[in-house]
């Protein structure tokens, strides 16, 4: 039976709370460093998402350590990369939190929701301060279906803002380009030969088409699809 002390039931219930909200990629980097930190210390949390078969459709690497591009990209491989043997091991060990030593990364704790037909997903904590232990293990076993939602809702929203994307014409790309810069809307309007009230209605319209609220959140959304 695992006991956990009123700080770290604290710290579980804001976790579980907060999880709910998060609909977008930083939403959930800030919450892996916070709430998840502060109950399951890491340095490494790597996000699977698996098609309906189990397989890795893409992994997304969130890290508090220094990371360079190549250790990034490697990490998030969803071929060759050394996810792919920690999930043949996970499974393995009968589809419960899975704790080993990484011989890279050291100790780690593994999770997930194993094959669904919408699609699974696979947590792995790695470079853990110690060795998991069971408090640790059913930490994350209670975490799992909020990580498991919160993934979902941010690949239903990366869908849908890349169909919002699709459907940008070319006036409001050059309009997106232009903010990207850091043009101002007169500026913007004096390269494409139209008003700055026609910039600021154009870039309204793409507020609503997109989602977003602000010129720093459409180049956000813009600039990732574009440069990905």
């Amino acid at each position: 039976m695992v006991i956990l002390n009123s700080r770290e039931q604290e710290y579980l219930l804001h976790a579980l709370e907060t999880a709910h909200g998060l609909r977008e990629q930083n939403q959930f980097y800030l919450w892996s460093q916070g709430a998840l930190q502060a109950l399951l210390p890491h340095r490494l949390l790597l996000c699977l998402r698996l098609d309906g078969e189990g397989n890795p459709q893409r992994i997304d690497c969130l890290h508090s350590a220094v990371l360079d591009a190549s250790q990034r990209r490697q990490l998030c491989d969803a071929r060759e990369g050394p996810a792919l043997d920690l999930l043949r091991q996970w499974r393995q060990g009968g589809a419960v939190p899975l704790a080993l030593e990484t011989p890279a990364l050291g100790p780690a704790l593994i999770h997930g929701t194993g094959m669904l037909p919408s699609g699974g997903s696979c947590f792995m904590l790695l470079g853990l301060p110690a060795p998991a232990e069971a408090r640790h293990s059913w930490l994350l076993q209670l975490l799992l279906p909020c990580l498991h939602m919160a993934l979902q809702r941010i690949a239903a929203g990366e869908v849908q803002a890349n169909h919002a994307l699709m459907s940008v014409s070319p006036r409001q790309a050059q309009i997106l380009d232009g903010v990207r810069e850091g043009k101002s809307n007169e500026e913007i309007g004096q390269i494409l030969g139209i008003s700055s009230l026609t910039v600021k209605n154009h870039l309204q319209r793409l507020y609503r088409q997109l989602g977003v609220n602000n010129r720093a959140h459409a180049v956000a959304l813009y600039g990732a699809c574009k440069f990905d």
